[in-house]
């Protein structure tokens, strides 16, 4: 360990740091702050600042060297474990915690209790959920029996855990815009693109209420649901979030959330990017005054007839870096199946000027053509039962039978006949490989396209909180509760992406998050943890990047205390 020196006008600081290994590289880590220059000379006597600090430097360090010491355990096989005793704690949960008291929500916590009278420690609560969202994610009522598992255990009961939620959604709005606003001095924000999305989630109610409302469910189930709109930046990051009515349009719910973040976030300068769903005239018009533009996915099928044409048309198509103008009949395909073709041309649609921006793939096509294949294998199976096709849905197979009540001559038929549409195919095979996107940005072809291609991360934002996460659905009934329930959802989110980031790991989610949850350790009382998990190459990189190790055959109570104290600052 070494000390480390912050100057200022006012005054001098002196730290204690360490070397450690972030993806190969050495950087120097802050263990501890030791004290301004005035606070270390009151107790340093006639020694300069500097000197007792570097000798306090050496006496940590040569603790440490001592805790390093072989440790002998002692077992008894006469002996039997104490009942009601924990053996086995998780410590996975510390790299998610480290990242917590860096985005300062402890702070946030703290600065919502002055404003009420509590009896319950609102971090201990929302810490708990958070940590139990991603490790164990369930209901709040298993959440708060599995988080026992924990090293350390939230001091709390169900009904305080119940009471917080609803101080939480009170505070939703000031809890998302510190969280954004301290999350900016944790790390760099690209919020020079903001990306926007919709999904909803169900409950396992038949009766719909107030807020859980009968809808399109993007699940296809039939319960009632609500929806959310999420804001997230060009790093994948989630930036804010809305929750509303199930039956309402997704479209106007852009707009609001977007006022949020110009006024409690302080940003008036981005681009806005959605896929169809969420391209409104109104929402172009928005996003095309001041500073902000907006990139959005365009339906080829919905656009005017020349405007279509001029998509689809087999010549005048470009490739980035080269001048040449190429006919997609013409072009081989073996050589350019990963290239994509592009071209463009500025339209007035509503009286908005819009960029259109059109590309081809061949690899796109076939693709798409793949797909299609599978969905007519399964169109031609539901044929043969006519009771199956009472339903229809975007991108169903079954949108590709064709039912005829009547026969040939016109006369109504004893049963509905079936049959493949096969007009309705070819009208799709001549969209395959094509993909647009309107625009207000004059910006080359190349920059718009490598801005939407980024949209998948919003989408991998939605699964990860339905599928690992576990978000839905949700055993919640009252409104401020569910919104709660949202935001520590919302705010695992955070944490979980950050803690990506930190790591550049090719790694999966599944992988990452079967790790944190799988890093056990036998409590060994009086002497410290033994790990039970597998070493890694990924418990070593979490290790690496967070500066503290929980891989020893042994880790001593003092040093697990340490590491306790360090993910806190």
């Amino acid at each position: 360990m070494k000390v480390s020196v912050s100057k200022s006008k006012n005054t001098t600081i002196y730290y204690l740091s360490k070397s450690v290994r972030v993806d190969g590289r050495v950087t120097t880590k802050t263990i501890e702050r030791i004290g301004s220059y005035d606070e270390i000379k009151k107790i340093c006597g006639d020694m300069e600042p500097l000197e007792w600090a570097k000798q306090y430097a050496a006496k940590r360090s040569a603790e440490e060297k001592a805790a390093k010491k072989d440790i002998i355990v002692k077992y008894s096989s006469s002996s039997r474990i104490e009942k009601g005793v924990r053996r086995s704690v998780n410590v996975g949960y510390l790299f998610l915690k480290d990242i917590y008291y860096d985005l300062g929500i402890d702070n946030i916590c703290e600065q919502i209790a002055k404003k009420y009278k509590f009896e319950y420690d609102l971090n201990d609560i929302l810490s708990m959920l958070v940590f139990s969202r991603v490790i164990y994610p369930g209901s709040k009522r298993s959440s708060l029996e599995l988080s026992k598992k924990f090293l350390e255990s939230p001091a709390c009961d169900l009904h305080q855990v119940y009471r917080a939620l609803e101080i939480l959604a009170r505070e939703n709005d000031f809890f998302q815009s510190q969280l954004y606003k301290n999350s900016e001095k944790v790390m760099d924000r690209r919020r020079e693109i903001l990306y926007y999305d919709c999904t909803n989630y169900y409950f396992e109610i038949e009766e719909e209420d107030d807020f859980r409302k009968y809808g399109h469910s993007k699940e296809h189930r039939p319960n009632p649901i609500v929806q959310m709109g999420l804001f997230m930046d060009a790093d994948g990051i989630p930036l804010t979030f809305s929750i509303f009515n199930g039956n309402e349009n997704e479209q106007p719910s852009m707009r609001p959330l977007e006022q949020k973040i110009l006024s409690d976030f302080g940003l008036n300068k981005f681009i806005v990017c959605t896929d169809a769903g969420l391209s409104s005239m109104p929402n172009r018009v928005f996003n095309s005054t001041g500073a902000r533009r907006f990139v959005t996915t365009q339906s080829i099928k919905r656009l005017k007839g020349f405007l279509k044409d001029f998509c689809l048309a087999d010549d005048g198509w470009h490739l980035s870096g080269s001048r040449k103008e190429f006919r997609l009949s013409e072009t081989d395909e073996h050589e350019y199946y990963d290239r994509i073709f592009y071209k463009d041309r500025w339209i007035n649609e509503g009286g908005l000027e819009q960029h259109l921006v059109v590309t081809f793939s061949f690899k796109y096509r076939d693709y798409l053509r793949k797909v299609r294949g599978r969905q007519l294998d399964r169109a031609a199976k539901l044929a043969d039962d006519p009771a199956s096709l009472k339903k229809n849905r975007q991108n169903d197979p079954k949108r590709f039978i064709r039912q005829e009540y009547s026969t040939p001559d016109g006369e109504i038929a004893e049963r509905m006949v079936t049959s493949i549409d096969e007009d309705m195919v070819r009208d799709e095979e001549q969209h395959d490989g094509f993909y647009a996107v309107c625009t207000n940005l004059e910006d080359d072809v190349q920059t718009i396209i490598g801005i939407n291609q980024r949209r998948w991360q919003i989408e991998e934002c939605f699964r990860i909180m339905k599928s690992e996460f576990q978000a839905r659905p949700v055993y919640l009934s009252r409104q401020d509760r569910i919104t709660a329930h949202f935001i520590t959802c919302f705010t695992a989110l955070i944490i979980y992406r950050i803690l990506e980031k930190r790591l550049g790991t090719d790694a999966t989610c599944g992988e990452i998050l079967r790790t944190l949850k799988e890093m056990n350790m036998l409590v060994q009382p009086g002497e410290g943890y033994i790990p039970e998990y597998t070493r890694t190459d990924l418990t070593d990189q979490l290790h690496d990047t967070f500066g503290f190790r929980t891989d020893y055959e042994i880790v001593s109570q003092r040093n697990m205390k340490k590491i306790l104290t360090s993910t806190r600052k």
